[in-house]
Order: structure tokens, then sequence, then C-alpha cells
């Protein structure tokens, strides 16, 4: 018997911005001009996901501007996920190390001017020009609190996952949880709520256990969603990193049992988020003007994650099945793939 998707509990209301449709234009011309999508294969794969229609379910109050910048974000990260996850790189930490370094160079300021004729990874220059419109007018301690946390998602997504799949470690649930929240991005996520919001929360509210309590289960109920719903997919691509299937795994469960599972404990999470939330707002009443818009924007990142989820090809088996195999819908030059083999081919 095949099994079905669980419902997955999620009290917040189903909102979208208006500014989707420019937003879909723009993100069409910015994944031109960057090179990040170019092959035919790759640019159907990337209009069938709506990537504008996602951002604008998770920001739905964002003006244009802070739309378009938010969805560049988004799909940097979703297409250099793809790399990783569905591609040869994912399995084989040593031949990223470098343009993570890259990508590292470009966050602490300490990236090389490009050599004449070098082709940078298209990755890297996306980067490079989300950098520049990102920081320049934020807060020392967000630009800091920014950088660690997407420095934190490229290393532990490229040694840590590349590691275990490279050795055929298949780690515990409690690991996962921890290192989930890295390996999705989802702390660089949540913290471009400030930019959209146009907000400035001390450090003393990050410090917060209430605070990082809500935060730390939103995180959690937006990646274990997506686990519920690319399970499949993951399944036809071998993925061991999914906690349905480490569920599944670690408990002996059948399929349907493991998705139940994790849909209740969605469930619980998002009740631990609203706990917290009521604690904050009775705690802090004097920062409610900032702490209800960040809140607010933790509840629609919850909720226009499911929205997208149930409704994009992305996370359809079908979408990968149809290819032999990842690299006909992935972009070498994302991450500079055919330089790479070049230079293995020399070493």
């Amino acid at each position: 018997m095949e099994s079905e998707l669980p419902d997955i509990y999620c009290p917040f209301p189903q909102r979208t911005n208006p500014h989707v449709g420019h937003t879909r234009e723009h993100l069409d011309s910015w994944t031109r001009s960057t090179g990040l999508v170019h092959r035919e294969s790759a640019r159907e794969r990337f209009e069938q996901a709506d990537f504008a229609a996602f951002v604008g379910m998770v920001h739905p109050t964002a003006d244009p501007g802070q739309l378009d910048l938010v969805a560049d974000w988004f799909v940097w990260l979703f297409l250099v996920d793809d790399q990783l996850d569905d591609g040869h790189l994912g399995r084989d930490p040593e031949r990223v190390r470098h343009v993570v370094a890259r990508m590292r160079a470009v966050v602490d300021g300490t990236a090389p001017d490009p050599e004449p004729g070098e082709d940078l990874p298209r990755a890297v220059v996306a980067l490079t020009d989300l950098w520049e419109r990102t920081v320049p007018d934020v807060p020392p301690h967000w630009r800091t609190r920014f950088a660690f946390h997407l420095v934190a998602y490229l290393t532990t997504a490229t040694t840590w996952e590349a590691g275990n799949r490279a050795d055929g470690v298949v780690p515990s649930e409690e690991t996962y949880i921890a290192k989930r929240r890295h390996t999705g991005a989802i702390h660089v996520c949540m913290d471009l709520i400030e930019i959209v919001a146009g907000i400035e929360a001390p450090a003393s509210i990050h410090n917060d256990p209430r605070f990082i309590t809500a935060l730390e289960a939103a995180c959690n109920v937006v990646c274990w969603a997506n686990d519920v719903y690319s399970y499949e997919k993951e399944q036809v691509l071998g993925e061991i990193h999914n906690l349905v299937h480490l569920v599944r795994h670690h408990r002996g469960l059948g399929e349907q049992e493991a998705l139940d599972l994790v849909a209740e404990r969605i469930a619980t999470e998002t009740e631990r988020f609203l706990t917290a939330e009521d604690e904050l707002l009775e705690l802090y009443p004097q920062l409610s003007g900032l702490l209800v818009p960040y809140l607010d924007g933790m509840r629609s990142w919850m909720r226009g994650n499911l929205d997208w989820s149930m409704r994009t090809p992305r996370y359809n088996p079908a979408d990968v099945s149809q290819y032999e195999e990842p690299g006909q819908y992935l972009e070498e030059a994302v991450l500079g793939i055919a330089a790479d083999r070049a230079g293995h081919a020399r070493g």
C-alpha cells in the first residue's frame, strides 16, 4: 500500500505578496546575468519550481526591492544545495573545498580580484553581487551573525553531509536535527526577516532563551516539513539526510509510520513556538515593535514553506527520475565543476 503524506499542523493564515509577478521577471533576468541558470533543461526546471511564488508566500509584506533581494538569496541557496545534494560533488568534500574557500573570502572581505580571463564559478559571481547588495547598510552585529550562519551552511553541507555520504555514515536523529538547521540554511533565511521587516533586533533578544526557543522551533518546523515533502524524491536519489529516512532507519518503522511520526513532531515544535512567542510578548511589551514583525516573519516562513512544498513539482520523485542522472539538469558552472575536473586532470 502506497504511503500518504500526512496533514501537517499549521495554525497560521495563508498569505502571498502582490509583487510576485515582478519578482518572477527579476529572477529570470538575474539568473541569466549571473549565469546561475543557463542550460535549457536547467532553465525549464528552474521555472517550474517557481521560487518567486515561494518567496512571496514567505514574505507577504515585503516591498518589490526587498522581495527581489530575498528571492535572489533563496535561489542562490537552492541552486548551490542542488549541486551538493543531487550531484556528485555532494559526495566528495575535497572537490568543493576550493570553491567554498572562494565563497568564504567574499563574505569575510578577502576575496582576490579575478585573474584576467579567469572564469569564476557562477555561485561565487552571484554571491559577490548578493553580498554587495545586502550588507552595506546593515548593523555590524547583524552582518557578523549573517556571515556566521552563511559559512556554517556552506561548511556543514560540504564537509559533514558530504563526509557522511563518502564514508557511508548514517547520523543519529539527534545529531541530524542539530545539523539540519545549518544544512538547510534556514538561519540564513530567518536572518533576512530583519532586512524585510526593517527592524534591528539587539543581541540581548537573540540571546534570550525564549527567542532562541521560538527561532529553533520555527527552523525545525520548516526543515522537517521539507523532509516530509522531499522524502520520496530523496529516496530516488539515495539521500540519507532526511528525518523521515533516519526515523525509519533507527526505529525500524514503516514508511507511513515514519511520515506520521515526523508530522507529530512538527506539531509539537509548532506548539513550542507558540508558547515561546506568548512568553516573549508578555515579558517584553516595550519591544513589541520589533518582536511582533520578527515573530510574524517566522510564522509566515512556516506557513509559506508548507504551502509552496505542497504545490511545487520540485519535490515530486518524477522531477528527478525523468533524468538518467542529475547532471542532465544541474549546471556545471555553478560550482565550477568543469574547472575542478580540469584541475584534477592536471594534478
